[in-house]
């Protein structure tokens, strides 16, 4: 019997099977953040424990809360920094060097197919656009993951979804994982993986790739994985090319991790995207999903792009090419947040800041801070806002404000329309 890609990456890294469908699995990275990461360290501290398995394999930045707002998050930096230098840890991004884990952690080349990560954060899952099964876990896992080097996990059952089609102008990434969670609900997927296939996730680069395993968690899924391709290894390269002698043979040993093509899943569903349109969410849910047509004069009082979903370059590209020439509303606040300090500078050499500025947007330095409610942009009550980030519960961006999650295109529409609006009225 054949093997999903979840499979043989549990088979590769099994410890030990304690019992039932408990595995104990190796790890080959734990990355950490400033917010849930201090938690962890100190409770190993006063237990006594304060060491790491290996500080190669450690991966730490500051990202949710940059620079620091008060003396709590001031403090929650603190011991992250005094941490990674206590320990060796090389891989510290701290502040100026620091962006979006989930976007500077794949683009430092630390994510590569058949790798076991964890982290003490929920979309940890964007990590298996890479083929790896990367997944969020409480701060016990994350504990004994510094310490020890390993994690358990249920055996995995696996969603499979393939999405065919042919996209239509103005449709992204961020439709297509917004159809799927709407499709399954948000309990649709819990405690299984989702294993992305299909004709259009074939055609999608990686950063697309990583929006759609990005919100698999909004699914209730562990994971979101999309199989390794010459895609994955054009875009990890520069990173491994000293360790294979061509694409071709890097392409060999990560397709080693592909599923078998009499793999058994789980559940099985096609999702033909082809009449797919633009969609934005409603309510406190990320399954309320409405086409954008179907949200007729929501007036909004923000519009955020950026975050672990939909702040990297090409999602920028894409909102300049629908802001330029255009200014944003005179009530509007935009703000656009680059995810890496990579995707800032790129974005500043090719225009796109300035073009985001002469619209009427505040450009920040990268954060994730907007997205949870904790800085760089927090709602008022009864405000409402459009953006580009993942999840749309209530609070989420701030205390009775309310979030409606949509592509980068979209969000810039709505941006100089002042209420939700289809991208197509500003594109050729």
């Amino acid at each position: 019997m054949g093997k999903t890609i979840a499979e043989k990456i549990f088979k590769t890294h099994l410890v030990d099977e304690p019992f039932g469908d408990v595995n104990v699995l190796k790890l080959d990275m734990v990355f950490c953040h400033e917010i849930t990461t201090p938690t962890a360290i100190q409770d190993l501290v006063n237990r006594g424990k304060d060491r790491v398995f290996d500080p190669k394999k450690i991966k730490a930045v500051i990202d949710h809360v940059t620079p620091a707002k008060d003396s709590k998050t001031a403090m929650q930096g603190k011991i992250l920094r005094e941490w990674a230098k206590r320990h060796g840890i090389k891989d510290f991004f701290d502040i100026g060097q620091n962006g979006v884990c989930h976007a500077i952690f794949p683009e430092k080349g630390f994510v590569r197919p058949g790798f076991t990560i964890i982290m003490g954060d929920s979309h940890t899952c964007t990590h298996g656009a890479f083929g790896a099964f990367a997944a969020g876990v409480g701060t016990t896992d994350l504990e004994v993951g510094i310490l020890k080097g390993v994690c358990t996990f249920k055996t995995p059952q696996t969603y499979k979804i393939e999405i065919v089609g042919t996209l239509s102008k103005g449709v992204f990434a961020k439709d297509i994982i917004l159809k799927v969670i709407k499709e399954l609900t948000v309990n649709g997927a819990t405690n299984m993986v989702i294993e992305f296939r299909g004709n259009i996730v074939d055609e999608m680069n990686m950063d697309q790739r990583m929006t759609l395993s990005n919100m698999a968690v909004e699914a209730g899924a562990t994971s979101g994985i999309c199989l390794p391709d010459m895609t994955t290894v054009d875009y990890l390269w520069k990173f491994i090319k000293d360790d294979y002698s061509s694409r071709q043979e890097a392409l060999e040993v990560f397709s080693r991790f592909r599923s078998d093509d009499d793999a058994v899943y789980t559940k099985l569903k096609t999702i033909d995207v082809s009449d797919l349109v633009p969609l934005t969410t409603f309510g406190y849910k990320p399954d309320n999903v409405k086409s954008v047509s179907q949200m007729k004069e929501i007036r909004l009082d923000q519009v955020y792009i950026g975050s672990c979903t939909n702040g990297r370059l090409e999602d920028l590209r894409i909102a300049a090419k629908v802001l330029k020439g255009h200014t944003i509303s005179k009530h509007i606040r935009g703000i656009v947040s680059p995810a890496t300090p990579k995707i800032f500078s790129q974005a500043m050499k090719e225009g796109i800041l300035k073009i985001f500025m002469d619209s009427g947007f505040c450009v920040t330095n990268p954060t994730c801070g907007a997205c949870l409610g904790m800085s760089n942009g927090v709602l008022a009550d009864s405000e409402v806002a459009a953006a580009t980030t993942n999840r749309n519960f209530n609070g989420r961006m701030g205390k009775g404000g309310m979030v409606h999650l949509m592509s980068p295109a979209t969000a810039a529409a709505s941006a100089i329309k002042g209420e939700i609006s289809n991208s197509n009225l500003y594109c050729e």
